[in-house]
């Protein structure tokens, strides 16, 4: 009897400290994913190591419109985050490209901030490659040629040109740019990784309610704002915009006031607080 009752006793004890084992992991991950979820976004915020290198810094100051408007603490910001962004990717040349130039990485890396510029710890961690082509190029997935793709393996591919008019012609709507992160930032937040489900469901849900509506009258021919393309579906429209929200703030919200503050609260940004009122 006495070594059944030892063989229960140290059982008991056994199972005793496994659930308390048990409850103070669970202690401590809770705390932990509470800690990285408060501080994660005040860590890559302000502890940025790298400033931005002068060759890069030129072309924001010349060629970035967004930047440009910035006050001089978000402008420092938005450097060490583009320098980041550069130092996180490959670029690589295709075709007619054979070298990536700094323009290059600076513009494409800007585009990316701009429109996750309200979430400081996002950097599109899955799109680790961005293909560079100088015109529009044949895809062997689709069969047709493209001016800029987002693959869910982790590419960003985009043409130059096209790329570039963008952001020479930033008041027209069509920024190339701007339209493939607006994909690449819809698919991150999907993604199972340190950045994922970023963006606000109730955002979200509320934003795709006001599109439904807003496609609707795009493929009746009701829209005078968005162009057609918008109406391909969600995505599409998404990426319109985004396109639109930073290129003409003004024009959207006069022509959709809802739509378009929801889309500040998704984005954590307001365009109209710094493009002037004619835009």
């Amino acid at each position: 009897m006495d070594l059944e009752f030892n063989i229960e006793y140290i059982a008991l004890i056994i199972l005793v400290l496994s659930i308390v084992a048990g409850i103070i992991i669970t202690i401590y991950q809770f705390f932990r994913n509470l800690i990285n979820h408060f501080f994660k976004d005040q860590i890559n915020r302000y502890l940025l190591i790298w400033k931005l290198k002068p060759k890069y810094q030129q072309v924001l100051a010349e060629k970035f419109h967004y930047y440009q408007q910035l006050d001089y603490a978000d402008q420092r910001l938005f450097e060490k985050r583009v320098q980041k962004f550069i130092n996180m990717k490959s670029f690589v040349p295709r075709g007619e490209i054979k070298e990536i130039s700094p323009e290059m990485k600076t513009l494409i890396a800007g585009a990316a901030i701009q429109i996750t510029f309200g979430y400081p710890g996002i950097y599109f961690e899955h799109f680790w490659k961005i293909i560079l082509y100088e015109t529009d190029y044949y895809s062997k997935i689709t069969q047709y040629y493209h001016q800029g793709e987002v693959n869910t393996r982790g590419f960003i591919i985009l043409t130059w040109r096209k790329f570039k008019e963008g952001f020479d012609q930033d008041t027209s709507g069509r920024n190339l740019g701007l339209h493939e992160m607006a994909h690449a930032l819809k698919i991150e937040n999907t993604i199972l990784n340190q950045e994922y489900n970023f963006l606000d469901d109730t955002d979200l849900k509320r934003f795709n309610a006001l599109a439904k509506d807003e496609m609707s009258h795009i493929r009746n021919g009701g829209s005078k704002f968005f162009r057609d393309y918008a109406g391909t579906n969600i995505h599409e429209f998404f990426a319109v915009s985004i396109e639109n929200f930073f290129e003409r703030p003004h024009n959207f919200y006069e022509y959709n006031p809802k739509l378009y503050n929801v889309m500040v609260d998704l984005l954590k940004q307001n365009p109209r607080s710094k493009h002037p009122p004619s835009n």
